[in-house]
């Protein structure tokens, strides 16, 4: 594919909370400027605890944001402004469904972060501010930064348990989570 831009519209199925596949096209497209948790990552909710163990309790972040992407477009037309790259299988793109942009509102509820700290998105970096401070979806939770999770996470099945999650955020380097007052206590590693 040569560098450039296209538009594409049509019904979509939602891959994870930041891709789109048209059918009808054979095209995959991934919404510009944001990540979201993979379907098997995990988050952990640091005010609730599992019942009889005191661990803390697991919230399915990556299918919570494929969920949440899913029941926005419903049944409705996606239109996506694509950026066109070179060789990549899977297109960038600006995607819109009945006038709403889709990195917005997915950054608007906490379900994605900014993966560039200068977005040119209009309202994204105020989105993902606002969603921080009110600590709306994934915002609420200790989370593995997105990246680092797909750099050491061995299996990447959506069988995956909690613990294997919570064991990789022991060890972290970083993190997206807000800071909360326990953050350096927990969650601490737990054998498997």
């Amino acid at each position: 594919m040569a560098a450039g831009r296209s538009t594409i519209k049509g019904r979509v199925a939602v891959i994870d909370g930041r891709t789109l596949w048209f059918a009808n096209r054979r095209v995959l497209v991934r919404l510009a400027e944001i990540d979201s948790c993979d379907l098997p990552q995990w988050a952990f909710d640091p005010k609730a605890t599992r019942p009889g163990n005191n661990s803390l309790a697991p919230v399915p972040c990556g299918a919570f944001a494929k969920a949440w992407l899913k029941r926005t477009i419903g049944s409705q037309v996606v239109t996506c402004s694509l950026a066109v790259q070179g060789y990549s299988d899977v297109a960038s793109g600006i995607c819109s469904v009945a006038g709403r942009d889709l990195a917005h509102e997915m950054l608007r509820v906490g379900w994605a972060r900014l993966i560039t700290p200068f977005p040119s998105g209009s309202g994204y970096f105020e989105a993902q501010s606002h969603a921080v401070a009110a600590r709306y979806g994934m915002w609420a939770t200790y989370v593995l930064d997105m990246a680092e999770w797909r750099r050491k996470a061995v299996d990447r099945t959506v069988g995956r348990r909690p613990l294997a999650d919570l064991n990789l955020l022991s060890e972290r380097r970083s993190e997206i989570s807000p800071p909360f007052a326990d953050a350096r206590r927990q969650p601490s590693r737990r054998d498997r």
